[in-house]
């Protein structure tokens, strides 16, 4: 009987392990090339929309664009994107790519421009812009 109990433990304890979900890796932060070279990179005619989606969802879109005034060619540009409540605290923070390699990546002098859709933000949110900070530069 305490055999048995002892088995079943393990294989529970087993199945856990096995099925549980795992937590994310944290996001690398920026490297110290990239973190030296962030002065570069130049958002302007950053701006807030919101409209209803087909299924009536409000979608929030914020649009502007990213101008590379290095000498270096970018591969990847990612921004997180911080939206707070009414404290100030952090409600939602996510990562998203401005720029990418299916964009055709972004040359020194050369402007392109972004949209950020957002549906799934939370209602606690203060409606305010968020905070747009760089979270990843590539190089190419």
């Amino acid at each position: 009987m305490v055999l048995t109990a002892l088995v079943l433990a393990g294989g529970g304890v087993l199945a856990y392990l096995e099925f549980a979900p795992h937590k994310a890796a944290a996001d690398p932060p920026l490297t110290p090339e990239a973190r030296a070279y962030v002065g570069n990179l130049k958002l302007a005619d950053v701006g807030m929309k919101g409209a209803k989606n087909y299924f009536g969802q409000m979608v929030v879109e914020i649009a502007g664009s990213i101008t590379n005034a290095g000498d270096r060619n970018l591969d990847t540009v990612e921004l997180y994107c911080v939206f707070q409540d009414g404290y100030e605290q952090t409600t939602l923070r996510q990562r998203v790519a401005i720029v990418s390699p299916k964009m055709g990546g972004l040359k020194p002098g050369e402007t392109k421009s972004f949209r950020l859709p957002f549906d799934n933000l939370p209602e606690s949110w203060n409606q305010k812009m968020p905070q747009l900070v760089i979270a990843s530069v590539k190089f190419n």
